[in-house]
């Protein structure tokens, strides 16, 4: 007979079966932050070349534009490449990605806090990275075997 043991760390909440660890809520705001941090960067990195939701080329620091080769929309449109790798990064690799979404998230506030006039998108900024840090730490767990024989 087969025994299953869940690691010591990761209860099995009350009501969950020992087979069914996918209602468990640590689980689930693991898919919620998975989804949200794979989506959000993705539609907001696509934009960057659409150009539906603003004109994202306002929100760039101009110390930051010196810095950087080619004009603001250029480098825009590098920034939307990352914002969508970094979505593909974190529905693939999650434990990698949750923090690469993270620093990036940091680079925008520091963006914004140096432009001016955007400390409540920079606020809003740092609220998602908090969700991203806890991203990172919950998909740690997740990879972390639930059950071993």
């Amino acid at each position: 007979m087969t025994h299953l043991r869940f690691h010591p760390t990761r209860p099995v909440p009350a009501g969950v079966t020992s087979g069914d660890t996918a209602g468990a809520p640590a689980h689930q705001a693991f898919l919620l932050l998975r989804t949200v941090f794979t989506v959000a960067p993705v539609v907001f990195g696509l934009d960057k070349f659409l150009g539906l939701l603003t004109s994202w080329d306002k929100y760039l620091a101009p110390w930051i534009d010196r810095l950087v080769p080619g004009t603001t929309h250029q480098a825009m449109l590098a920034v939307g490449v990352v914002e969508i790798l970094a979505g593909v990064l974190v529905v693939l690799r999650p434990t990698i990605g949750a923090y690469v979404v993270a620093l990036w998230l940091a680079g925008i506030i520091v963006d914004l806090v140096s432009v001016g006039g955007y400390l409540d998108i920079a606020l809003r900024d740092a609220g998602l990275l908090v969700g991203a840090l806890a991203l990172g730490r919950l998909a740690a767990g997740e990879a972390r075997p639930r059950v071993s024989a």
